[in-house]
């Protein structure tokens, strides 16, 4: 049963997101969170590992969420048919989907129909990677936010300020230095691999 309703959330996902994988994040926190699969820290874990490694975002994420909620009970079997399934239901939509568009987009893209629904869907997915990124920045940068009430406590933390710095660092390098995501995907793990072991983030 596990199985099944892992294709089917994830055939949904693949079905109703526009905008590729990163505009696919908020569908899936909101299914992960729904079945309680796992917790929203190992789902940001997931979400680094699939973005800095080779491949599709979105059939590493659904891949990694499937491996984990498969093999929950240590089966290596399961993680890999979960695996399959939640793969197997992100990518299934969009492979029937394109098919069908490389056939009659050339013949309609001038319609005026389909160029007012290309504008809608591309400002819809300005929002939905915009909430996604809201969202992962709150997680990585306020973790220990408590709910009940706003403190400053947090910004006195050594994971927030390294946090900060380390994003700061990125985006100029990315921005304004035109390094190679992968130099800077490999620099940022490096940073974090020697805070880890220096006891800064303990």
């Amino acid at each position: 049963m596990t199985y099944l309703v892992l294709f089917l959330e994830f055939l949904k996902i693949g079905a109703f997101t526009f905008g590729g994988g990163y505009a696919m994040i908020p569908f899936i926190q909101e299914t992960v969170a729904d079945h309680n699969w796992m917790s929203s820290q190992q789902l940001i874990d997931f979400i680094a590992v699939s973005e800095s490694t080779p491949g599709a975002f979105a059939v590493n994420i659904s891949t990694y969420v499937g491996a984990t909620v498969g093999g929950a009970e240590g089966s290596i079997f399961g993680s890999i048919l979960g695996a399959i399934c939640a793969t197997l239901g992100v990518v299934l939509p969009a492979f029937v989907i394109i098919l069908i568009i490389a056939k009659v987009y050339e013949k309609f893209k001038q319609n005026k129909l389909v160029k007012g629904a290309m504008f809608g869907l591309k400002s819809t997915v300005v929002g939905l990677i915009a909430a996604a990124v809201i969202s992962i920045a709150t997680e990585v940068f306020f973790a220990d936010f408590d709910t009940t009430g706003f403190t400053t406590a947090v910004f006195a933390t050594a994971t927030f300020w390294f946090s900060l710095v380390v994003f700061a660092i990125m985006l100029f390098l990315l921005l304004y230095k035109k390094i190679s995501p992968i130099l800077v995907i490999a620099l940022s793990a490096g940073l974090g691999i020697a805070a880890g072991y220096s006891g800064i983030l303990a």
